[in-house]
């Protein structure tokens, strides 16, 4: 079996990633802060961003493909630690992109739907930029990084993501819902709208695209939708009646990092190659009785 680097394996998309790739490669995983036990994954702790020890990482494990997750991927976090988020987010990448091209091996890399500033939705691969937080000003820099160092960079534009992840990576929903069967009232945005998509849909997504893509690729769902929505069917299909969700808008929360209305993806260009998200209320019924 051909081996398959996999940066922030203890990340939620990692972890799924891992769970997915190690049916068909021999795949590598590396974690910083939190080490995750993936059967038949090798684990091995990295600073991506020490250039010398990602060299060693590369000469050691000599992979045949790398998939980039790792990053510092909370924009509210980015905004007020932008040094310390720019060497994960945007040199390392840059650097692992570097390798990958000496190596000449595929390289796919997940950036954000967060690199738009959700003003003319949906969005396509040729579209032009415009990130209104720090988290997507550094995405647009390593892609640009990455593309420079090594034009067969698939870079994948990611959606919000949901589902199973590591014990040290739950998906978002976990806490919302932890916090619904505590009887507490969540409020959710009315005005702000993604394409989401399971992250199992994701990393099959990004396998395909490593094999299929050079170039910028969006791999979100086939269906738009804002926060409220998406939380009122995801309690309605697993069952929770008595959740207590009101309404709220963007403006009544304020946050470090500034937020796009409408990062919808269009991604008919991934749909062509064969990936295929399935509907949100599909995806909430495989999570019935799990989450």
């Amino acid at each position: 079996m051909k081996k398959l680097l996999i940066t922030g394996s203890s990340g939620f998309l990692g972890w799924n990633l891992c769970q997915i790739a190690k049916q068909k490669w021999q795949v590598y995983g590396t974690h910083f802060t939190h080490r995750v036990e993936i059967t038949g994954v090798k684990q091995l702790r990295s600073d991506l961003t020490d250039f010398q020890e990602l060299q060693r990482l590369f000469q050691e494990i000599k992979p045949d493909a790398v998939i980039h997750t790792a990053a510092q991927s909370q924009p509210n976090y980015c905004q007020t630690h932008p040094q310390e988020s720019r060497a994960i987010n945007v040199t390392a990448s840059c650097n692992i992109a570097g390798l990958c091209a000496y190596y000449s091996i595929p390289c796919a890399f997940t950036s954000t739907d967060l690199v738009f500033d959700g003003l003319n939705a949906p969005y396509r691969e040729t579209d032009p930029v415009s990130p209104v937080s720090l988290y997507g000003e550094q995405k647009v820099l390593a892609e640009q990084g990455m593309l420079e160092r090594y034009p067969l960079t698939a870079v994948c534009r990611m959606p919000l993501m949901f589902g199973f992840g590591a014990p040290a990576a739950k998906s978002f929903i976990q806490p919302m819902l932890r916090s619904l069967r505590e009887g507490q009232e969540l409020a959710l945005f009315v005005d702000e709208f993604r394409t989401p998509v399971s992250g199992n849909t994701a990393a099959r997504g990004l396998l395909l695209a490593l094999e299929n893509v050079q170039g910028r690729i969006h791999l979100g769902g086939k269906e738009r939708v804002s926060r409220y929505d998406f939380m009122r069917l995801l309690v309605e299909v697993i069952g929770m009646s008595d959740a207590k969700i009101k309404m709220c808008r963007q403006a009544d929360i304020k946050m470090a990092a500034p937020r796009p209305p409408d990062v919808s993806l269009d991604s008919s260009k991934a749909f062509a190659l064969g990936y295929q998200p399935l509907s949100l209320r599909e995806e909430f019924e495989a999570l019935r009785g799990k989450v």
